[in-house]
């Protein structure tokens, strides 16, 4: 009793419990069911702003996206598919802004937050891609071994679920979204409040050429959103170490 494969046994079986209180995911049992070919691109939704960088316009649903850089686009992302009707997790990010999602329109009651998962990340993301349609999951600096790598990326693919992953080394991502932040808007003027972030993002697929442009957050309709910007004087990116394979 008491022992550490006990707890987590008895963690994995609580976060089933969890699961098994969401809302089944997908249509309605008197819908059709889509065919393949389509179910395989089907996308969830990103903000307006970052559509046109990315080859299908969203994040596909069944594949693996490696994110590097700023975090604000990490909530913002889960702000758009929470908002969507869509239900996700963050494990291992005891920091990211849920705040600062709720701001760009997420709707917290759709989201599921694992702040300390210990040696157990891996684990717990696959439990959540049995249920969710995004998990959101922190490396903590580790290189994930290629067997581990093949193994989730089936996961999510039967389950028709995305996962992101940030914050380590992960082998043939489909997707890879690098960002760094290029600019502030606001300080110096009047109180030196600041209004707008911006950030300088580069995409790598393997179905399309590498796409660069810019975004920015700012104040508008009531809330911080996302919006596209052009910024011509800002340094590239460095090169990305991993190529998308």
């Amino acid at each position: 009793m008491g022992s550490a494969g006990e707890a987590k046994q008895q963690r994995i079986a609580e976060l089933r419990r969890r699961m098994a209180a969401i809302p089944a995911r997908g249509a309605e049992p008197s819908a059709q069911v889509p065919a393949a070919a389509e179910l395989q691109r089907e996308s969830l939704p990103v903000p307006a702003a970052l559509e046109n960088l990315l080859p299908d316009g969203g994040l596909v649903k069944g594949s693996v996206v490696a994110y590097t850089g700023a975090s604000s686009l990490l909530s913002g992302l889960l702000a758009t598919v929470t908002a969507s009707g869509a239900h996700a997790a963050v494990v291992g990010l005891p920091r990211l802004g849920l705040l600062a999602a709720a701001e760009m329109g997420a709707r917290l009651d759709r989201l599921a937050v694992v702040a300390s998962p210990g040696s157990e990340a891996l684990e717990v993301a696959s439990v959540l891609l049995d249920g969710l349609d995004l998990v959101v999951l922190d490396l903590n600096g580790a290189s994930v071994p290629l067997t581990r790598t093949r193994i989730l990326t089936a996961k999510a693919r039967s389950k028709n679920a995305t996962l992101l992953v940030t914050g380590g080394s992960w082998s043939g991502p489909a997707l890879r979204i690098d960002t760094r932040i290029a600019g502030y808007g606001g300080l110096g003027r009047g109180c030196g409040r600041l209004r707008t972030v911006s950030l300088a993002v580069e995409v790598h697929s393997r179905s399309a050429q590498p796409r660069t442009g810019h975004l920015a957050l700012c104040p508008g309709n009531g809330r911080v959103e996302w919006v596209e910007t052009k910024q011509a004087a800002v340094e590239p990116l460095r090169p990305v170490r991993h190529a998308v394979s």
